[in-house]
């Protein structure tokens, strides 16, 4: 088939990547967010997924909005037989969508209908799911509820943040994505509609939703702050100040310290929840580089029960 593939963070490179290698169909161009300021200069910089397209000698589409009518002009001059999408980050018009013969079909990281939403990968991880996947599904106009074309699982382990699962979920997806093509392509394949039963959402995760609540289990502190790393970034106040904890571990024989409550020793720095104690493995203090939870807390000198999550940031 022709294609046209709609994609823009680093998770879809894979996915493209695959589509590029593939023998049975032609990426005749790519459609990405437009260039975005990065970096201290906030210069503009175009997406991984233009970039890639670009090396590759494809033809890249940058639409300010998908509704674009010189857009549309160009995508039905191309006239893709279908459309794979993985992370577009914007939403598709029915216009856009009536466009190529086989519609456009998203490669989405969870296992439908749970999680349909921005943040299904760190919603997964939050919530303590044992498995999730990946699915490919026709776009339609609701959120994330078109018929499902197939789904590949993937084990969430135990130390997994949502960055190291949904990269493994990307090149899995990839090959799922790349399989669907030929089946959509050989009439082999046919989308099958989504139950009722077991729709969760997963909206994006907010800087709001990452403050991590001390006064919770310790499990559910360790799964906030994997389901939120690397973005955006579980955090916590002391001392007036935004305190990023990037990676902690749990302290199951240590239940002597209160909610927040800090514990440092030679090589450890401790916090109490409301279960037991959770470690402060890697933390980046507010303007600083990150540095592991001992050295913070060696450089800071802890008070006697002195604590995190106490006050506003000033």
């Amino acid at each position: 088939m022709k294609l046209v593939f709609a994609g823009t963070p680093e998770v879809a490179v894979p996915a493209l990547d695959a589509l590029i290698a593939s023998d049975r169909h032609e990426v005749a161009a790519v459609v990405t967010r437009p260039d975005a300021p990065a970096g201290r200069g906030r210069r503009l910089v175009a997406s991984p997924v233009a970039e890639r397209a670009e090396e590759a000698g494809i033809e890249v589409l940058k639409p300010a909005k998908p509704r674009d009518e010189e857009f549309l002009a160009r995508l039905r001059e191309i006239g893709p037989d279908c459309c794979p999408v993985v992370a577009y980050g914007a939403l598709l018009p029915k216009v856009a969508l009536d466009v190529p013969a086989h519609g456009w079909v998203n490669l989405h990281f969870s296992l439908l209908p749970a999680w349909r939403g921005a943040a299904p990968v760190q919603h997964a991880v939050m919530a303590g799911d044992a498995i999730t996947g990946a699915s490919t599904f026709l776009i339609e106009q609701g959120l994330d509820s078109g018929p499902v074309y197939g789904t590949v699982t993937e084990e969430v382990r135990s130390t997994d943040t949502s960055g190291d699962l949904l990269t493994r979920l990307a090149f899995a997806g990839s090959g799922l994505l790349v399989a669907t093509m030929d089946g959509i392509e050989d009439g082999s394949l046919k989308a099958v509609p989504q139950p009722a039963d077991g729709v969760t959402l997963a909206p994006k995760i907010t800087v709001e939703d990452a403050q991590v609540d001390w006064a919770a289990p310790a499990l559910r502190v360790d799964r906030v702050v994997r389901g939120c790393t690397p973005a955006p970034g579980a955090w916590t106040v002391f001392r007036g100040e935004r305190l990023k904890i990037i990676q902690a571990a749990l302290v199951t024989d240590r239940t002597d310290l209160a909610p927040g409550e800090l514990s440092a020793a030679k090589n450890n720095v401790y916090v109490g929840s409301g279960s037991h104690a959770v470690e402060l493995l890697w933390v980046q203090p507010q303007g600083k580089k990150p540095m592991r939870g001992a050295d913070w807390a060696r450089g800071v000198r802890i008070a006697p029960g002195e604590r995190v999550g106490d006050g506003d940031v000033r």
